[in-house]
């Protein structure tokens, strides 16, 4: 077996990068089907957009989780709040809807 040159070792990683990216794609589309659900939930029993007990449980978790796997917790956090003020603005949205 021969050894792979950079260019040919840079190929394969970034493949795998790809690959990770599209999951990572298909990963955020189940949860935001699932946080939609959620969202409809809520407007129908006129319960809050946002849960900011759970949000800080859930950054609690996440920074753990960040940290165990050597990832930056503070990046994790940055991450969630990006994605629950998505969530949080479709939440408003469907309850306006009603």
């Amino acid at each position: 077996m021969t050894d792979l040159t950079p260019v040919e070792r840079l190929d394969r990683l970034r493949s795998s990068i790809d690959n990770i990216d599209a999951a990572l794609v298909h990963m955020l589309a189940e949860r935001f089907r699932c946080t939609q659900e959620v969202g409809l939930l809520k407007a129908e029993n006129e319960m809050p957009a946002s849960d900011p007990s759970r949000e800080t449980r859930q950054i609690a978790r996440l920074r753990s989780l960040a940290e165990d796997a050597h990832l930056d917790p503070e990046f994790a956090e940055k991450w969630f709040n990006f994605v629950v003020a998505e969530v949080i603005q479709h939440h408003t949205e469907i309850a306006a809807e009603r």
